[in-house]
């Protein structure tokens, strides 16, 4: 290969020592192939001619112009509003039609000349059975003489010619018969008797040695439900009903004589006896009877009773407000309550005064009546045996 000589200019013109610009990724690459490894080292190689040597005072020629200056790298853009922040996909590249494409042999570089596979030879079928020939049926012999006259029998036909046996069809399969339903076991009701038979035993059963026969004993089935609404429709009606039908009605009478009480028939007594009597009317103005008198015994006693007959729902409240009502005339303290073993009658009793002299206001109240009594130089207890003695003389149930 011939060297350059010296004061030579490259074949593009530029100056020697200039080298022209590359791009970066050009600049890096090898300048010249690799040496062979045959080939001689450069210090084997024959010394060339004497080449003047160049001097330390040549000036190096500035670098060619390129014209342009280095451009910094672009800001990155800022999103508009409502821009998404994800990046634009790049649009799909279109694909032409199909008939427009390269068509593509699936099977290329395939080796395919194995295909005829030797084939098995499979066994014969064995013979197929025939099915037996069903039984020949009976010919039709026409349709049932009518009730309104005999019809004309055709003549019988001529035997046919015995059929050919050919394969036989085979037969359509029949569907199995429906199951039967159970017959359903009527309801036992109460208080009737199951009119199924006992059940009797199989034929040839023995019972065991020892065995007893026990009469089975048939439960009773009460109607307890029935016993409940009887007790409940009956039974509190009758338990609150029967007070009320045994004192009410009732007819109210003074006798003349009561044990040791005389009925006093002096004007003063008849005055007073009439006094009361408006009293009890005008109180209790749904009373139907009323009644008023004076006792007195041989030792100075006097008893004043009065009161009516009458429905009352509420016994107790009645026999308060007849108390209530007398506490301002004969000046009451507080009233007790006395216990008179008769369910429905309430009986209450207080202490007072009367024209200076002590005295014991009771008053009894029933469904069916109203007793008050005002006695002297009694106590309370005998106040209140004594009034329950007149009430039994003066009123009288009418269903007692």
């Amino acid at each position: 290969m011939p060297e350059p000589q010296p004061g030579a200019r490259p074949a593009d013109g530029s100056t020697p020592g200039t080298e022209p610009e590359q791009d970066p990724a050009v600049a890096d690459e090898p300048t010249s192939p690799p040496v062979p490894p045959d080939l001689p080292e450069p210090s084997d190689q024959p010394d060339p001619p004497d080449q003047p040597e160049p001097t330390a005072t040549a000036e190096v020629p500035a670098p060619r112009w390129s014209g342009s200056a280095p451009v910094p790298p672009p800001l990155p853009r800022r999103s508009v509003w409502g821009e998404s922040a994800e990046p634009t996909p790049p649009p799909p590249v279109p694909v032409g039609p199909p008939e427009h494409q390269t068509p593509v042999d699936p099977w290329a570089g395939v080796d395919t000349g194995g295909w005829d596979l030797p084939s098995a030879e499979l066994p014969p079928l064995p013979p197929t059975m025939s099915y037996p020939r069903p039984p020949d049926t009976r010919q039709w012999s026409g349709p049932p003489a009518s009730p309104a006259g005999p019809h004309p029998v055709p003549p019988p036909a001529a035997p046919s010619a015995p059929r050919a046996v050919g394969p036989m069809v085979p037969a359509r399969p029949v569907s199995p018969p429906a199951p039967q339903k159970a017959p359903k076991v009527p309801k036992q009701r109460w208080g009737r008797s199951s009119t199924a038979p006992p059940p009797t035993p199989p034929p040839g059963w023995q019972a065991p040695k020892g065995y007893v026969p026990v009469p089975v004993r048939r439960r009773r089935r009460w109607p307890w439900l029935l016993l409940l609404t009887l007790a409940c429709c009956c039974g509190c009606p009758a338990y609150y009903g029967f007070p009320i039908s045994a004192q009410y009605p009732a007819r109210a009478a003074l006798p003349a004589q009561v044990d040791d009480l005389s009925l006093r028939q002096d004007n003063r007594s008849t005055e007073t006896a009439k006094t009361l009597e408006n009293e009890v009317r005008k109180e209790h103005w749904l009373a139907e009877d009323t009644f008023a008198g004076v006792y007195s015994t041989t030792s100075g006693k006097l008893v004043t009773v009065f009161g009516g007959t009458g429905f009352r729902v509420s016994p107790e409240s009645d026999a308060e407000a007849e108390i209530s009502r007398l506490t301002t005339r004969y000046a009451l303290d507080a009233p007790e309550s006395v216990d008179t073993g008769v369910r429905g009658r309430h009986e209450r009793c207080a202490v007072g005064s009367a024209d200076g002299s002590a005295v014991v206001v009771c008053t009894s109240v029933d469904h069916g009546s109203i007793a008050t009594g005002v006695f002297t130089r009694l106590s309370v207890a005998d106040s209140a045996d004594l009034l329950a003695t007149l009430r039994a003389q003066i009123v009288q149930p009418e269903r007692g």
